[in-house]
């Protein structure tokens, strides 16, 4: 069987996981074990994304889209998580940052991955200006919600579990932007990191594959 591109991303997840693991065994602390979470929550925009490009019904790809969406955020989310990186204990430094760092890059090629997939649909309904634009778009999206997960800390299901208080708080700080520097500042320079990092990955020889497209 050959190698597809979600193969070599759940190997490594299940290098982190290996990681995550072995430093509770090895400390008995449970500091890290978040990112277990985390990376679920990564994968879900990247299976949804599968899903947009296999339905040809119209509300179907309505509701895919919708859903990778919100939960988009949380595969960018995963790379705030450095903010954790300290000494802790009688684990080595050096262990944790590679722990971390692992996670955080593939929080990254799951947001990619899922994102290039969306951009595949976008192209067959778009042109490739108006996609890019659209790409741009839910970055700008996406980073903003990276903010409020990581300093309001606001959910993904939080549009389902309490909505109101979810859109106010949201509102209150996009359209008050001067009031809450922080929101705009972070909003800003995560889209701009983020769309570098994602178009500059898609000029790599070879990155250039189909959903389901084999390496």
């Amino acid at each position: 069987m050959k190698t597809t591109i979600n193969h070599l991303v759940l190997l490594s997840v299940g290098f982190t996981f290996l990681l995550i693991l072995s430093r509770v065994f090895y400390s008995g602390s449970f500091t890290y074990l978040f990112f277990t979470w985390n990376l679920f929550l990564a994968g879900i925009p990247l299976f949804v994304s599968g899903l947009l490009n296999e339905t040809k019904k119209r509300k179907f790809q309505i509701i895919f889209f919708i859903t990778w969406l919100l939960f988009f955020p949380n595969a960018l989310y995963i790379i705030t998580d450095l903010i954790h990186l300290r000494e802790r204990g009688n684990v080595p430094l050096w262990f944790d940052v590679i722990l971390i760092f692992s996670a955080s890059i593939n929080g990254l090629m799951m947001a990619c991955i899922s994102l290039q997939n969306v951009e595949l649909f976008l192209v067959s309904k778009f042109s490739i200006r108006k996609t890019r634009l659209i790409l741009i778009a839910c970055l700008f999206l996406a980073s903003f919600g990276v903010y409020l997960g990581r300093f309001l800390r606001w959910n993904s299901w939080d549009i389902i579990a309490n909505p109101t208080g979810l859109i106010t708080d949201a509102g209150e700080h996009f359209f008050n932007p001067v009031q809450h520097p922080r929101s705009i500042g972070m909003t800003l320079i995560l889209t701009i990191f983020f769309s570098i990092f994602y178009f500059t990955i898609k000029k790599l020889p070879g990155v250039g594959y189909k959903p389901g497209g084999r390496i």
